[in-house]
């Protein structure tokens, strides 16, 4: 069983590389919330636990993350690309 997290910060576009963007800026959203990502993640076809309280280790604030579940068919990078386009749709 294999579980990704993703945080908030992989698929924000107003952090760079550096600071842990994970993907493509064209793809990236300002300011993704957790329960944009696991909506989206749920879109995809996986299922999603937000935890809250969580902070990602180059951030101050704790923004969250979202663990999915048994991903075990997509590489990280692919779910991440996927993950970005549906809270992209979801905010049209």
């Amino acid at each position: 069983m294999v579980e990704n997290v993703i945080w908030p910060a992989y698929l924000d576009a107003e952090c760079s590389r550096s600071e842990g963007r994970r993907v493509a800026e064209d793809l990236a959203v300002p300011a993704p919330t957790v329960d944009e990502i696991a909506s989206a993640v749920q879109q995809v076809g996986y299922d999603a636990v937000i935890e809250r309280e969580q902070t990602y280790p180059r951030e101050y604030e704790p923004r969250g993350r979202v663990v999915v579940k048994d991903a075990d068919d997509a590489s990280k990078s692919d779910l991440l690309g996927a993950v970005a386009a549906y809270v992209a749709a979801l905010r049209e």
